[in-house]
């Protein structure tokens, strides 16, 4: 780790030098460390430290972006080069504005110290705790622990200048018994807050139901769990509640705000200062974080914007743009569900004929428009009938509208959980979905596993 003062000062002296008309650096330093486990051992364990620059250099709408990792002096001045002879080569971008002019940014608490004391010899312990547990109720527990700690920094020649440290925490854990498995998953950006025995007994319950009995495909009353509803939330974001996607005309939003799209029972929004997600102050392009409602009472409220798409509108950034080059949008990403009146309890007992799905997994994108997903259910899918869970039933493949399904919910719990990303491939950047149990009243399930 660099250290704010340092980076700073690494930062606006890059930006300082540059000829170009404006200049953004962004630098991401990481410490990363992910340990798989099985029942028997401790497979995998992986570290990484890094520190990634991203410069981006605007010759009037001509735009370049170079990344390194080589941070020297005469290594940055290099890239600067690099970088001012690339825009003069590319064809202007004819929707960009500016880059952000500087605002005040919230300052929160987003590490937390303790996260040092997850060394490898205390996560084998962690480890060795859940396995443990889980073999002393007869049951094989497997999963991914990982930690990190990330510095990330953005100076601009507008004078945006933004600092933050952030230390997060997941764990992934899968309970095994013959044919049945059960999951539960724990995020924090506080390691001392991680509690292994509640979720291992989680992860057990889920897999004590026997072995799995089939059932048909077709339309079912569905309770879903709070890792399922992470999964149709973060789909949504990607697909249609970011401003590139409306303004290229793939949204499922285009036309229909102030429309009332989904159940009245259904608050979506998006929120990177609400203390019970994990908090992140300002974006990739330094612009502080604003709470973005998408649904307010099931109507079509508002999207998340960045600079780019902000400009192209005449408005502000939400506060929601990614690393640069980006050409997916201002994607959501501390993502929140308003929760209701309901326990789990009560759901189960008005369901005559359904199923509970713990998780998803294998999601893709089948009709973007309409928001047509498709994935199998997974670790701990359970028949409910006369209003009891009867047993665990063997995975299914859905494929639903998640619009369609908001519109039959039945109930939203009071309770609500927040959700680790599913793993992480590339930069780290942590940020958890906070989402409830929801009840859909029909659900379509297409296909069987053949597992």
């Amino acid at each position: 780790m660099m250290g704010r003062e340092k980076i700073m000062k690494v930062l606006k002296r890059l930006v300082q030098q540059s000829p170009a008309d404006q200049t953004e650096a962004l630098l991401l330093t990481e410490d990363s460390s992910l340990t798989r486990f099985t029942p028997a051992s401790i497979h995998q364990h992986v570290a990484e430290r890094n520190g990634t620059l991203v410069l981006r250099v605007v010759l009037g709408k001509q735009i370049a972006v170079i990344t390194t990792n080589v941070l020297e002096p005469v290594s940055l001045k290099a890239v600067l080069g690099k970088a001012i002879s690339l825009a003069r080569l590319l064809p202007p971008h004819q929707d960009f504005v500016s880059l952000p002019q500087p605002r005040p940014i919230p300052k929160i608490k987003t590490y937390f110290e303790n996260i040092r004391r997850l060394s490898p010899a205390r996560k084998v312990k962690i480890i060795q705790q859940a396995v443990s547990l889980a073999r002393e109720n007869g049951f094989g527990a497997s999963g991914a622990f990982s930690h990190g700690v990330v510095e990330v920094a953005v100076a601009n020649s507008l004078g945006v200048e933004a600092y933050q440290k952030y230390s997060d925490l997941f764990l992934h854990l899968i309970a095994e018994k013959g044919m049945g498995s059960g999951y539960a998953s724990f995020i924090s950006r506080d390691s001392d807050t991680l509690q292994v025995e509640p979720l291992v007994q989680s992860a057990i319950f889920k897999a004590s139901r026997g072995a799995p009995m089939a059932i048909e495909p077709g339309e079912y009353e569905v309770i879903l769990g709070p890792d399922a509803v992470h999964e149709l939330l973060v789909f949504m974001g990607y697909l249609g509640f970011n401003a590139l996607a409306v303004q290229e005309g793939r949204s499922f939003f285009c036309s229909q705000f102030g429309k009332r799209l989904v159940d009245e029972k259904v608050m979506i929004y998006d929120d990177g200062l609400d203390a019970q997600g994990l908090q992140v102050p300002f974006d990739f392009e330094g612009v502080p974080k604003q709470k973005v409602t998408f649904f307010e009472k099931g109507v079509v409220k508002n999207i998340a914007y960045d600079s780019l798409t902000a400009g192209r509108e005449g408005k502000e950034s939400t506060g929601h743009g990614l690393i640069a080059p980006n050409t997916e949008g201002p994607i959501p990403t501390n993502l929140f569900m308003e929760g209701g009146e309901s326990r789990l309890e009560d759901m189960i007992r008005t369901v005559r004929r359904g199923i509970y799905v713990t998780r998803f997994h294998y999601t893709n994108v089948a009709e973007p428009m309409k928001a047509v997903i498709t994935g199998m259910t997974r670790d701990g899918t359970f028949w409910i009938e006369d209003g009891e869970i009867k047993n665990s039933i063997k995975d299914l493949r859905f494929t639903e509208s998640i619009l369609k399904a908001l519109s039959r919910l039945k109930a939203i719990s009071r309770e609500r959980k927040t959700c680790p990303p599913g793993s992480i491939y590339g930069r780290r950047f942590v940020t958890g979905t906070v989402v409830p149990t929801i009840q859909i009243e029909g659900f379509n399930f297409s296909g069987v596993s053949a597992l």
